[in-house]
């Protein structure tokens, strides 16, 4: 145990307690007769300066504080997937249990001081041992991240038991097959004499990176189903990312829709400080919803922490930590794992709070002058790792986190400190959301580092012709957003028929590719096979009636022509669904044939 002292000042989350020499910076501490869980922020001599993670009304000078010895730490093992956590990894359904069956009327909220378990100690798991798998013998020597066997923890994810980091020695004794809890020893390690017993769970501080062998560049898209996002402005598995968008521009909805399709093994959904009922949506949706990669429920690949508006703000700090010590665990083993993060700006409040009551000199809106640095701690435990131990395995931790700048303004600190960190950048615009364009990025705003990275991957697995499309279907949308500020001035008549054609297929590709709608069965997901088809049919009509332009024939007859059939290519997204894509190869034929039977009429 840490040590004691008492409480001599209370101000909101921070307590200032005395007596505690010998404290560690980050120890965990318990504060107050009911026992509050903070973290020491600041030493100064005997008096330490605490972040409490709970309401910390009704706490009066001169009550106990008790540190615990370690810092915040999370409890690593089977049990995490399919659970609903706070901000500190205190697991919200026991919670409910726990305080419906003391009171079943006195509350909706979490109450202070509750101590319960993050994961379950008396379920029972069934083991396998490595032995049965073709590893190496007993007495060999193991390592931090060496398997030791394997425990089915859901119907699509094996949990690998591995040796904790910073353990080492001779493996002396493996449990047989079987059933066992988490707190079950399974292992014997001895190193100079001493026995370490190695359990299905183990412990690690949320704020130190967990370490890995070696870290790659990420070379493979992480496919969300969303086109403007996989051909446009691609993530990588590893990557970094932010979402910064006004209020009603569709956040949520497309961290949801992220969440849900992404074909990553491992999600995890950090609600951190966004409005109750924004989070109240998640947990309950994500339970009925279905994963569309294994066809099994979506809640057995996922982990959600809630950390709503009206929970102590300072616990919105702990919950990004949290998330992410969690997602680097998942990444030890072998799986991609995506962790989306609602939303930074509401965690960057929280730092505000603490250094305004830690009278700290403020920076920029009163942001602490370590905003920057922290961000960069976040974003920097993303990446493509050669994980610890064997055999050898690859992993991936991808951090996609929302930022909700007031009013829309991309200038405000958290989100210009943000594009310092992260390599896509899908900005969401009010004017399209209020247009009912979904997903509303503003493709001129946008951008990702990752399309060189990505390219090979879509060359060989997709269409080698995919980079030429892509890049010509953003200089015709940037060629039209140029020629619109002309059109604002001296009409459409005015421009030439090329000019015009631009504007058409812009129009096309926002109407047939860009816009999608996440409620509609066909249209939610498009496979990388029907982004591609899509694309390569807008792309190949606006070739061919290029031609046709130069040989004086107007875009207005272009469109007669074609009738029906230009319909029909904006509705292909949604009337032709992932496993009949020779229709769009059909209609794409068809419109060809209606161009070139256009040229020969006019010949």
């Amino acid at each position: 145990m840490g040590a004691k002292g008492r409480i001599v000042r209370v101000t909101g989350p921070l307590v200032v307690a005395e007596g505690m020499t010998g404290s560690q910076m980050y120890e965990m501490v318990r504060v107050g007769k009911e026992g509050l869980i903070g973290e020491i922020t600041r030493i100064r001599g005997d008096k330490v300066y605490i972040q409490v993670y709970e309401s910390t009304s009704g706490l009066m000078p001169g009550e106990p504080v008790e540190g615990t010895g370690g810092p915040l730490s999370v409890e690593l093992g089977p049990g995490l997937l399919g659970n609903i956590f706070d901000g500190v990894q205190r697991p919200l359904p026991l919670i409910s249990k726990i305080i419906g069956e003391k009171a079943p009327h006195r509350s909706i909220f979490v109450e202070r001081g509750v101590k319960v378990e993050p994961l379950d100690k008396r379920r029972k798991y069934y083991f396998k041992p490595r032995d049965k798998l073709g590893f190496r013998e007993l007495d060999s020597k193991v390592r931090g991240g060496d398997i030791l066997g394997v425990v089915q923890e859901t119907s699509i994810i094996v949990h690998k038991i591995m040796v904790p980091p910073m353990v080492e020695g001779r493996l002396k004794w493996v449990a047989p097959e079987g059933d066992y809890t988490i707190d079950d020893v399974i292992a014997e390690v001895e190193r100079e004499g001493r026995v370490f017993e190695v359990r299905m769970s183990h412990r690690w501080p949320v704020r130190i990176p967990r370490p890995y062998k070696a870290k790659l560049e990420p070379t493979e898209p992480l496919i969300t189903g969303m086109r403007i996002l996989d051909t446009l402005f691609p993530m990588v598995k590893g990557g970094t990312g932010a979402i910064p968008g006004g209020f009603g521009t569709g956040k949520t909805v497309t961290l949801h829709a992220l969440a849900q399709w992404s074909q990553a093994n491992v999600v995890i959904y950090i609600g951190c400080g966004e409005r109750g009922n924004e989070m109240t949506e998640v947990l309950e949706r994500f339970p009925k919803y279905i994963d569309p990669w294994s066809g099994k429920p979506l809640m057995d690949r996922t982990i959600l922490i809630a950390n709503t508006s009206n929970m102590p703000v300072s616990a919105r700090e702990a919950s990004i930590y949290v998330g992410v010590t969690l997602a680097e665990y998942y990444r030890d083993m072998g799986y991609d794992v995506l962790l989306v993060a609602d939303s930074t700006s509401r965690w960057a409040e929280a730092l505000r709070e603490i250094g305004g009551r830690l009278e700290e000199m403020p920076a920029e809106e009163g942001y602490p002058s370590y905003l920057a640095s922290r961000l960069a701690e976040f974003y920097e435990r993303a990446g493509r790792v050669v994980s610890l131990g064997s055999p050898e395995r690859l992993g991936s931790v991808t951090l996609i986190g929302a930022v909700s700048p007031p009013g829309g303004d991309f200038s405000e600190p958290v989100t210009s400190h943000t594009m310092r960190f992260i390599r896509v950048f899908w900005a969401l615009d009010t004017r399209l959301a209020y247009s009912r364009h979904y997903p509303a990025i503003n493709w001129l705003l946008s951008y990702s580092a990752y399309v060189d990275l990505v390219s090979e991957w879509w060359l060989k697995n997709i269409d080698s012709n995919w980079r030429e499309y892509r890049d010509e279907a953003m200089n015709i949308l940037l060629r039209e957003a140029e020629l619109q500020e002309i059109v604002k001035i001296v009409g459409t008549e005015s421009l030439s028929e090329i000019d015009k054609l631009i504007l058409e297929t812009a129009r096309l590709l926002k109407d047939g590719f860009l816009k999608q709608n996440v409620y509609d069965p066909i249209d939610a997901f498009s496979t990388p096979e029907k982004q591609v088809k899509l694309l390569k049919m807008i792309i190949n009509y606006h070739r061919k009636a290029s031609e046709l332009v130069k040989h004086g024939i107007p875009v207005s007859r272009i469109r007669e022509a074609l009738g029906r059939q230009y319909i029909e290519m904006v509705k292909t997204k949604f009337t032709i669904p992932n496993n009949e894509l020779e229709k769009i190869e059909e209609l794409e034929k068809a419109v060809i044939e209606t161009l070139e039977g256009l040229r020969a009429e006019i010949a």
